[in-house]
């Protein structure tokens, strides 16, 4: 198992309380990290993060983040930054309505049909990031039994 497999990838979404896009992040999220790569995706939360909280701070700097942004002030990234972390994946809401315009969020308290597909959707495009990160590398394949033996043309080509 490779370094990056053994951690999970962290997702910090966007706090954009009384805001769809916002809304919309935090579906994605849950929908992520529940229900398509529950084994190697946690959230965590923006605020525990503008808190300055240990325990967040510490997860965002030991693994690699995607984090969901509602709007253009891009809080969750500039967050994750600010303490630390790494931003694998800077995803919006936004992004993913202009690719999706059929799926136009509406509501607050809760979404309607459309803004659920969009942050379903949206969740499956970063499911696929999730696994980009913590597919074994190729470095740590070539540092597994195989190449414990030597390189294999070196055993097999006979010398001149």
């Amino acid at each position: 198992m490779s370094e990056a497999k053994g951690r999970k990838v962290v997702i910090v979404p966007c706090s954009g309380i009384g805001k769809c896009q916002g809304s919309v992040s935090r579906e994605a999220a849950y929908e992520l990290v529940e229900e398509l790569r529950p084994e190697t995706a946690e959230i965590v939360a923006l605020s525990m993060l503008v808190l300055g909280d240990e325990g967040a701070r510490r997860r965002v700097a030991d693994a690699p983040a995607i984090t969901i942004d509602g709007c253009k002030l891009m809080c969750a990234a500039k967050m994750v930054k600010q303490s630390g972390g790494t931003v694998a994946e800077e995803a919006t809401v936004m992004d993913a309505y202009r690719r999706h315009k059929d799926l136009k969020p509406e509501g607050i308290a809760q979404l309607n049909e459309a803004g659920l597909k969009l942050a379903r959707v949206l969740a499956e495009e970063l499911a696929v990031k999730v696994d980009a990160l913590t597919a074994p590398t190729a470095a740590a394949a070539a540092t597994g039994p195989a190449a414990a033996s030597g390189p294999a043309s070196a055993k097999e080509v006979p010398h001149a």
